[in-house]
């Protein structure tokens, strides 16, 4: 297995060595101009800073320096001399809150005897620093990177990620890893979801209840807050904090009861779902508290965006008070819909009060509601395009639920101006601000969650910076595993995570790791169809410590498409074999260890079905080349079996079967 690893880097060394520059860069610059030649990176690497300077710059060509080191193995002194190998010309400073639509461009260029970055403003060169180190590869020569002039803007100014703590909490150390990720592939918006029925996340010294009851003990103090603010503006990241209203807020009527639209008591939830409690829109009291508190939070975040939430309010609470529903109908609000949006419009007053802009999911969106309010669409492009013909500013979500374990591809062709958006008038396009990825926390922990952002989030990265233009599939995925291998240099753990998993769950984690190879969580929401979880689950299974989305079984799945489309190499042939025959064999490895523990034992089924599903695919790739047809009582025999083994068993599924099913399927064809 080692062996076989070590082979397979060294194939994407070499393959990188021969790529072109741009090949090596996620996301795509907007316009590279290849040259002939290559800047050697060795020991004598010197970093020099001209023109406007500021400690943000020093810090980020110390990390510059770190992460290069990191990436190389070699040691780099700290000062430069007159003559730096690396120099960083900034015009001017930004702006003291950075602000959406400020300048992010920079001009890189790379000779083979020295590079220079030039941008109006640190936050250019903090992105120009950024490309340089994916530049830089293994050559004959050492490390170099290669000769290039890039001109680079993005294409859109909202380019964020959100990671919900609310659910599972997630420590400083975790937000500060994936904020370093996030610096690497160029995103600018850092979305905290600081509030859910699970779990109020931030410390409040006006209302010290809501953190001392409905947090278990798990939250972010304001000095805490206040190093989270600072470690990201570094990096040129924004952060736009969430506290989702008037649902999503059971852990907020723990403490404070008199909140709620219901009798109470309140108790933190411990599982997932869409639940009852609501705030009270029909008392003045819930207003002069959201008052306060917002005026404490937005003193707090410096960002000139604050979420608000709204979605997924059921309305429940308000059917069954009949104070509420007497309200609705004394003000003619027609409905809980209108409530709601009464609601939203007094809490957008509020933050604008505060000197704010408001954001809130697409529910918010109402005739009515104000045009500076930003809206977020998870639910489809539909609401987006309404919002952005009503005069809305709109990001969108929708297609970027990276807990989904959806494949990147599926994420990389989403686009913000697609789908109903591109019916849009130039002048409503333009409110299209960009997007976000969103990683909602029912099923990760500390040790699980960048796994589940990275590196997908590198591909959506791409389609918020890059051109329209750019939408090669295979491209993204040929570029995708060697910044996925770089991102950990800046202190992931996307890759890293699995072996201390598997080395806890079995004693053959070898033979573990080449099931696992085999498998992908559910897609979607089907996991919490499968088995019950909640705030309480262990999530130290196996289908917690793989990845979404198997390479191992997408470069299969790529070989088999070329084999059956008569397209194949040798190489194509000989690698479709040999990982049938390691999947046909790894239930014998593992067969001693299922019953170590019910980690394992629930293993069993799952491995007996990779065994058959690699045997039959063994069979139909000797078919295949041997150009023989199959009988088609045992063809028909085995498709019904591959049927069965695609549905989940122990919460996996089994990847290896729609590649089979092509090759049984094309062997019946002779």
């Amino acid at each position: 297995m080692i062996r076989r690893s070590l082979v397979c880097l060294l194939a994407c060394v070499v393959a990188a060595m021969t790529l072109p520059a741009q090949s090596a860069l996620m996301p795509q610059p907007a316009h590279v101009t290849p040259a002939s030649g290559q800047l050697v990176v060795d020991a004598g690497f010197r970093v020099a800073l001209t023109g406007y300077t500021e400690p943000r710059l020093t810090a980020a060509k110390d990390r510059f320096l770190a992460t290069l080191s990191k990436q190389t193995g070699l040691i780099f002194a700290p000062d430069a001399p007159a003559t730096a190998t690396l120099t960083i010309k900034t015009t001017a400073a930004s702006a003291p809150v950075q602000q959406i639509g400020e300048d992010e461009s920079y001009h890189l260029a790379v000779t083979a005897t020295g590079a220079e970055i030039t941008a109006p403003n640190p936050l250019g060169a903090l992105h120009g620093l950024q490309t340089f180190l994916q530049l830089v590869r293994t050559t004959p020569a050492g490390f170099a990177a290669p000769a290039v002039t890039i001109d680079d803007a993005p294409r859109f100014a909202w380019r964020g990620l959100m990671i919900d703590s609310g659910r599972h909490f997630q420590p400083i150390p975790v937000i500060e890893r994936n904020i370093d990720g996030m610096e690497a592939v160029k995103l600018n918006v850092f979305h905290w979801h600081l509030s859910e029925d699970q779990g109020f996340r931030i410390e409040s010294r006006t209302f010290p209840l809501l953190h001392q009851k409905g947090s278990n003990g798990l939250y972010y103090t304001q000095d805490e807050v206040k190093h989270v603010l600072s470690y990201a503006r570094d990096r040129g990241i924004r952060v736009v904090p969430e506290f989702d209203m008037p649902c999503h807020t059971t852990a907020w009527f723990v403490g404070y009861p008199d909140l709620a639209s219901g009798k109470g008591p309140y108790a933190i939830q411990t599982r997932w779902g869409v639940f009852d409690p609501g705030m009270d829109p029909t008392r003045e009291s819930t207003f002069q508290f959201l008052d306060k508190f917002i005026g404490e939070m937005t003193a707090l975040f410096p960002d000139a965006y604050f979420h608000v939430g709204g979605d997924e309010c059921n309305g429940k609470e308000w059917d069954a008070n009949p104070r509420i529903q007497a309200y609705i109908k004394d003000h003619n609000l027609k409905d809980n819909a209108g409530l709601q949006a009464y609601f939203t419009g007094r809490v957008q007053k509020l933050v604008t009060a505060h000197h704010k802009i408001t954001v809130g999911w697409d529910e918010v969106l109402q005739p009515t509601t104000p045009r500076d309010v930003v809206i977020q669409s998870w639910r489809g492009p539909k609401g987006l395009a309404d919002a952005a013909r009503q005069g809305n500013r709109v990001l969108l979500s929708n297609g970027y639920y990276i807990d989904l374990n959806q494949p990147a591809s599926e994420h990389y062709l989403v686009d913000p101006l697609g789908g109903d958006a591109a019916t849009l008038t130039p002048e409503q396009q333009a409110l299209v601000l960009g997007g976000e990825a969103t990683m909602w926390s029912e099923f990760v922990t500390p040790e699980i969650i960048d796994s589940r952002i990275w590196p997908r989030t590198a591909a959506i990265a791409e389609r918020f910076w890059s051109p329209a233009s750019v939408r090669d599939v295979d491209s993204m995925y040929a570029r995708l595993e060697p910044v996925s291998e770089k991102l950990e240099a800046v202190g992931l753990t996307h890759r890293s995570f699995t072996r201390p998993m598997l080395e806890r769950m079995s004693t053959n984690p070898d033979a573990l790791a080449t099931l696992a190879s085999a498998v992908q969580p559910p897609l979607g929401y089907q996991r919490e169809e499968l088995k019950e979880f909640g705030t309480a689950s262990a999530l130290n299974h196996l289908v917690d410590a793989i990845s979404p989305e198997s390479e191992t079984v997408r470069l299969f799945a790529a070989a088999v498409a070329r084999i059956t489309a008569g397209s194949a190499t040798p190489a194509d042939w000989t690698h479709a074999r040999t990982q049938l025959v390691e999947w046909r064999d790894c239930e014998g490895h593992l067969k001693s260890s299922f019953s170590s523990s019910d980690l394992t034992a629930e293993l069993a089924p799952v491995a007996n079905d990779l065994t058959v599903v690699a045997t039959i695919g063994l069979q139909a790739l000797d078919d295949l080349k041997n150009q023989r047809t199959p009988s088609p009582a045992i063809a028909q025999a085995s498709l019904g079996f591959l049927k069965e083994a695609e549905k989940p068993k122990a919460v996996l599924r089994n990847m290896a079967v729609p590649a089979v099913v092509e090759l049984v399927q094309a062997s019946l064809k002779h």
